[in-house]
């Protein structure tokens, strides 16, 4: 098979970049560890890019590269981050988003970080059982018991911080 090219890894990228930068702050809850996480992901296929023609499923490919750095990143332990002696400078905060959207960000990042793997690439992602399964390394019937989890998980949280609208759900 033919060796895939540099212009066709830019327009690869060009074309996936935004998604990718959607799911990794889904996956972290932070917009500069997302970048990180990116930042990562295309420089490992940047690497592996001339050998993968073999590759059917780019996005798949990539999407496991991608959940595989964000769980590599929460194993490392602090004494691996780089400490400085200084303090980088701060940009201002952006305005705080709706609240019921910070609600679900919060319940989102208080999940372990394989079930958010799984809720984000199942349900915000829309991938399909089968493809999470591939992504992440386990079997389905592992991703359909994490996704059990998480969403009783979510149900538990927002029973407790949005009542009103949990409970209006059981009215008929």
């Amino acid at each position: 098979m033919p060796r895939r090219t540099d212009s066709e890894y830019l327009a690869f990228v060009r074309g996936r970049v935004g998604g990718m930068r959607r799911a990794a702050h889904l996956l972290c809850g932070d917009s500069h560890a997302a970048d990180d996480i990116v930042q990562e992901t295309l420089t490992k296929l940047y690497t592996r890019w001339p050998r993968i023609s073999h590759v059917e499923n780019l996005d798949a490919y990539v999407n496991t590269m991608l959940v595989r750095v964000f769980l590599d990143d929460r194993r490392r332990g602090w004494w691996k981050v780089a400490l400085l002696d200084w303090l980088p400078e701060r940009t201002p905060a952006a305005p705080p988003p709706a609240e019921d959207r910070s609600v679900v960000r919060q319940a989102l990042m208080d999940l372990p970080p394989r079930q958010r793997a799984v809720v984000v690439l199942r349900y915000l992602c829309d991938q399909p059982v089968k493809e999470v399964a591939l992504i992440l390394g386990c079997s389905e019937g592992t991703v359909k018991s994490q996704s059990a989890h998480a969403l009783d998980r979510l149900r538990q949280i927002f029973d407790e911080k949005m009542p009103e609208i949990t409970a209006a759900q059981d009215r008929p």
